[in-house]
């Protein structure tokens, strides 16, 4: 809602921001979600412009792609940002109710699914992450669902487990899956293959506790960043079957539902 990007240190230290609200290069309307590649730049799903814009780590501005539309290479309100190993950059084309992959440049790849609550469709894709073999994990929030597919977007599987709204979604370096059950105030983790591991959180705002979380996300020594959207904050949580919080910075500015 700041229409802005802010980068922090793993333990929360404020190091820089760029951005502002509008239409011109660099400016966002709503960003949605970022995503790095091993370069350190930075790729923003600016979700009211319909488009990707991308920079360097230290926010300047390199490039940008899409416009309004159901076109390849269009976007409807985009919604989560991954890129791969090999530098591709998967988006959920949540109002297109498909999965879009560009290359690191933004030249447009592949594309699969259409609207629906089948095997491949979906139903307002919000989160999409990676793994190290290019697989790419949707949540298809709107049918409160995980959904696997190959680097080609081949159909895996799928799986639920009383989701309500899933919409971040994250893989860490072992293979394990998180997601951000943004209504059910918790995080659920299950293996690569979607057997249910663990959950943590509850509704509140306290240590541990969440507000409609919505981005979640891990780092190489496994811990895990919970965007915690209705407290406006971050939580840092180490890794372990019962997580505990490490650090959560940020203040609650403004409650919104």
């Amino acid at each position: 809602n700041n229409s802005r990007i802010q980068k922090f240190s793993g333990s929360g230290a404020y190091l820089t921001q760029w951005g502002t609200f509008g239409f011109a290069n660099g400016q966002m309307e709503y960003p949605s979600d970022v995503a790095t590649d091993f370069a350190g730049n930075v790729f923003v799903a600016d979700h009211g412009n319909n488009r990707i814009e991308k920079f360097t780590g230290t926010g300047t501005y390199l490039l940008k792609w899409g416009t309004f539309g159901g076109g390849n290479g269009q976007l409807f309100g985009p919604g989560g940002v991954a890129v791969d190993a090999i530098g591709n950059v998967s988006v959920a084309d949540a109002g297109n109710s498909r999965i879009q992959k560009f290359s690191g440049s933004g030249t447009y790849l592949i594309q699969w699914g259409t609207g629906g609550s089948g095997n491949g469709q979906f139903s307002f894709p919000s989160g999409v992450a990676t793994d190290a073999a290019n697989n790419v994990y949707v949540a298809d929030a709107s049918n409160y669902r995980v959904q696997k597919f190959t680097l080609t977007g081949a159909y895996l599987t799928q799986w639920s487990s009383s989701f309500s709204l899933p919409q971040g979604i994250a893989v860490d370096a072992s293979g394990k899956v998180y997601v951000a059950d943004t209504y059910s105030d918790r995080i659920q983790v299950f293996t690569s293959g979607g057997a249910y591991l663990y959950q943590w959180g509850s509704t509140g705002s306290g240590n541990g506790q969440f507000s409609y979380p919505y981005g979640v996300a891990t780092d190489a020594a496994g811990d895990v960043f919970v965007v915690d959207t209705g407290n406006n904050r971050v939580q840092k949580f180490a890794p372990a079957s019962t997580p505990t919080t490490t650090t959560t910075w940020g203040r609650i500015k403004s409650l919104y539902r």
